[in-house]
């Protein structure tokens, strides 16, 4: 390992001592506290930050909210400039294991393949297509130059990419604040001019109908809710679009696309725990839809639709109606709520979806925690074919297939130790052909490392799944770092919604585990990595079987000496910052650092808050305190920012996006504002706020890598990693 030093990209000139003092002697931002109370339910809660909430939101306006938020910037730039030389020394290796001038591999679809690159330098993509069957000299035509349409704007974010059936035409939305409220335009693919039509304030995707003379896309609300399907004709007027689907239920959100066939346009509305989906033909897109089946609370289903042996439509489903890890079952077009099942539901097997194709078809799922890929006949739907993977432990899954006529399917697969790889699977043959492993210019050695996945009792006996990468001559590594014993281990997790976090291959994550650092992934209840039970176990009233989990694992792992009391960095963004909020308040002296990003931590506020944007549709995650004194309670009792106390808490690194639709920038400030006022210790504590940015941080690949360079520096420097200058 490469000693790191203070001085590795300057020189200790009399003006960077100037600095680096500056930084030790500034002093944090205070919030003043206002008096402000709510009651709810009988209780009454004293909130002296509410005032860092601009009621004025999404706009943000108010001169001591601005000023607040930008003295915490300016006190994160302070303490972090004597790292200067420690973050540009990891974003340089960081970027030196990425391959700038990389490309996708090329996919057929329609008559043309498709496939995107970015060139040397580049924070954004080009995308670029050639018809099918072209000889290698026949130049490739741009489709869309993703850095053209950035130039000059502080953040951008391409959303929807759509090509018309046709081929001719492209449509594409894009964000230039972080805002999440995207512009769509379309390009004429055969001249390369932009048509006037221009739609704005979109969420989700864009789909082609009517023959590509129409586009059905989905506005926000000024809540920036999705609550409606819109049709609008190609070039005719905004105010000619026609709406195809309203959704009353404030709760819900709306989106539509395509059937495998492209010949049904599927609207499917729900919330976190109920579905309902109508079909229109694609064709005639204004036509009556035909509502598959009335929403039951509880009931989650999505369908796709293929010609039966009989050229009849025939609506297949994934529904949990009648089992919690999910069943597959078919129905006549004619009768679209009679449901057979094709493939029963299974304590073993969680189904979480299915790919229909011109001779089999598709399921994806995951048997002890691990993905599985299946082929399956239409004649024999209970005979599997399981697509065959190297390791034990991994990330794989079907991509972007989107023929359907395929017969040879696109996957990708990776690991903790095994960089990203696409292959392509022959079914009839049943072969794996390797198409691209993820290359890493600066080298990489799999034979270095080593990854395991134990098991961590929780206190109530549950045994959590944790997923380990670390180097194998780790001790060596430490040792001539002068660090005694097992040595520091960061360990990751999201915990909610159902989504569980792969043991999956990371380029940045080497920037601590060729220091010595064990990395681990803890796969907590909340997501669904053991099945939708998994789940469930971490929602509404048992919410706190999460935070339990993910103290739990890291005390095992202190137990099993892959590390120490204190030594455990912890980092987690949105609900899993709503997670590190959680752990510190519950077992603080656990861990010598913490990066929460984009924290969901003022939950209570939030959730009573219905003209939020996001409030109404997390009910059904969280609980309605506005409604339920039992939620009301509940949430109160783990709210990360109400249960701050007077303690000693780690060093912290906090973000937020000043413009971020889903974890509104007060959260993290008010957070930090309490933080501040309460705890009892004189660790470090930084608020960085992105203030032309939202949720998902900065935009381009550099800036967000830069952004990562900046956490791993702060982790290494709370831990007493850097080497001074000699």
């Amino acid at each position: 390992m490469a000693a790191l030093t203070a001085s590795a990209a300057s020189a200790n000139t009399q003006e960077d001592n100037a600095h680096v003092l500056d930084s030790a002697n500034i002093a944090p931002p205070i919030a003043e506290k206002r008096e402000h109370t709510y009651t709810h339910h009988g209780i009454t809660i004293s909130d002296p930050y509410d005032w860092l909430y601009d009621k004025s939101y999404p706009e943000i306006d108010d001169k001591d909210v601005l000023d607040y938020v930008k003295a915490e910037n300016a006190y994160f730039e302070a303490k972090m400039a004597p790292q200067e030389a420690l973050t540009e020394s990891l974003f340089k290796e960081m970027r030196a294991r990425i391959k700038e001038d990389d490309s996708t591999v090329p996919q057929r679809n329609g008559n043309y393949m498709y496939w995107s690159e970015f060139e040397e330098g580049a924070q954004y993509r080009k995308h670029y297509r050639k018809p099918v069957g072209a000889a290698d000299n026949v130049e490739a035509q741009l489709v869309l130059d993703e850095n053209e349409l950035a130039k000059g704007l502080e953040y951008f974010r391409l959303g929807a990419l759509t090509v018309s059936k046709s081929g001719r035409y492209i449509a594409y939305s894009t964000d230039t604040n972080g805002s999440e409220r995207y512009t769509a335009r379309i390009k004429d693919l055969k001249t390369g001019e932009l048509l006037n039509d221009e739609l704005t304030g979109l969420r989700g995707g864009l789909t082609w109908v009517a023959n590509d003379t129409a586009l059905v896309y989905t506005p926000s609300t000024e809540e920036w809710r999705s609550l409606e399907i819109k049709l609008h004709t190609i070039g005719q007027p905004n105010d000619s679009d026609v709406t195809l689907y309203l959704e009353d239920d404030q709760s819900f959100s709306v989106g539509a696309g395509l059937s495998a066939q492209d010949d049904w346009l599927i609207i499917a509305a729900g919330d976190n725990e109920t579905s309902e989906v109508r079909l229109v033909p694609a064709s005639d897109p204004t036509a009556e839809p035909i509502l598959i089946k009335p929403r039951q609370k509880g009931v989650e289903y999505s369908v796709d639709v293929r010609k039966d042996p009989t050229d009849s439509d025939e609506i297949w489903i994934w529904t949990n109606d009648d089992h919690i890890n999910f069943r597959l079952a078919k129905a006549s077009i004619k009768t679209p709520g009679d449901w057979q099942t094709v493939i029963a539901g299974s304590n073993d097997f969680y189904l979480t979806g299915f790919d229909l194709f011109e001779t089999f078809f598709v399921t994806e799922g995951r048997l002890n925690g691990l993905d599985q890929v299946q082929i399956r006949r239409y004649d024999e739907p209970l005979t599997v074919e399981p697509v065959a993977f190297p390791e034990a432990s991994y990330d794989a899954g079907l991509t972007y297939n989107p023929e359907y006529d395929q017969t040879v399917l696109r996957l990708s697969y990776e690991s903790m130790v095994t960089p990203d790889t696409v292959y392509d699977y022959d079914v009839a043959d049943k072969t794996l052909t390797t198409l691209k492993t993820q290359e890493i210019p600066s080298g990489y050695d799999a034979s270095l490392y080593t990854t395991e996945r134990v098991e961590i009792e929780a206190r109530d006996g549950t045994m959590v799944p944790v997923s380990i990468v670390m180097r194998k001559d780790r001790t060596e590594i430490l040792a001539n770092a002068g660090i005694e014993g097992p040595g520091p281990l960061h360990l990751y997790a999201y915990g909610a919604y159902g989504y569980a976090v792969p043991p999956g291959f990371s380029t940045t994550r080497l920037s601590l585990v060729d220091r010595g650092f064990a990395y681990a992934i803890a796969h907590i209840r909340g997501g669904d990595d053991l099945g939708r039970r998994w789940y469930l176990q971490g929602k509404m009233f048992e919410r706190t079987n999460t935070f339990n989990d993910f103290v739990d694992a890291g005390r095992g792992l202190i137990e099993r000496g892959y590390t120490d009391e204190g030594m455990v960095t912890a980092s987690g963004g949105s609900a899993g910052g709503e997670l590190m909020g959680a752990i510190i308040n519950e077992d603080p002296t656990q861990y010598g650092a913490i990066v929460s990003h984009v924290p969901f931590v003022d939950v209570l506020n939030t959730m009573l808050n219905d003209k939020l944007p996001l409030t109404p549709g997390e009910w059904q995650e969280w609980g309605n305190p506005i409604t339920s004194k039992a939620s009301f309670a509940y949430i109160l009792s783990y709210s990360p920012y109400d249960q701050v106390t007077a303690q000693d808490y780690p060093p912290m690194l906090v973000t937020a996006g000043l413009n971020d639709p889903r974890v509104t920038y007060w959260e993290p400030a008010k957070w930090v504002a309490k933080l501040r006022d309460v705890k009892t210790d004189d660790n470090l504590l930084l608020l960085k706020t992105n203030m032309g940015a939202g949720h998902g941080g900065q935009s381009g690949r550099w800036n967000s890598l830069k952004e990562t360079a900046e956490e791993f520096a702060f982790i290494l420097w709370q831990m007493e990693m850097v080497e001074e200058a000699e």
